[in-house]
């Protein structure tokens, strides 16, 4: 019997303009942390509509997926993992605008460097997506895999 790997999958947008990022500010266990616009994949989403919700839900933006930048794995302290999905692409503003996330006290339009004097990262796959961004990974939308079901 082997043990089994518990994964979280979450999506995340790395949104730049004018040399600056969208960073989200979160409030998680008492502490201020800056995140790209990011969360959990939910039941019956693919990943692309979830990055699109949940750059919706924490920034009242509608997203427009362009392209995808890789993926990274973090374990964590009780053993599991995350996968994290990274996006990019381009905002506009939504016809009515929704009501923000709660954890999420502001956004910022910051450039790396600000961002890190600011507040910590909530994880260094924040870090990670932005470094993959700079490199100018861009990976086809057509590659990134749909969701499946087994039924035929």
């Amino acid at each position: 019997m082997t043990d089994r790997l518990r994964c979280h999958v979450t999506v995340a947008a790395v949104i730049a303009q004018a040399g600056r990022y969208l960073f989200v500010e979160e409030l998680i266990g008492g502490r201020r942390v800056l995140n790209q616009p990011a969360g959990h994949l939910e039941s019956g989403e693919d990943l692309l509509q979830a990055v699109v919700r949940e750059v919706r839900e924490e920034t009242s933006l509608e997203f427009l997926p362009e392209s995808w930048l890789g993926c990274d794995l973090l374990r964590l302290p009780d053993g599991a993992v995350t996968l994290r999905v990274a996006f990019t692409g381009d905002t506009r503003p939504l016809a009515a605008p929704v009501a923000r996330d709660p954890v999420i006290v502001a956004t910022h339009w910051l450039t790396p460097a600000e961002a890190v004097a600011r507040f910590p990262l909530r994880s260094p796959l924040v870090q990670r997506s932005l470094q993959r961004f700079e490199a100018g990974i861009r990976l086809p939308l057509e590659s990134l895999g749909g969701l499946v079901t087994d039924r035929a």
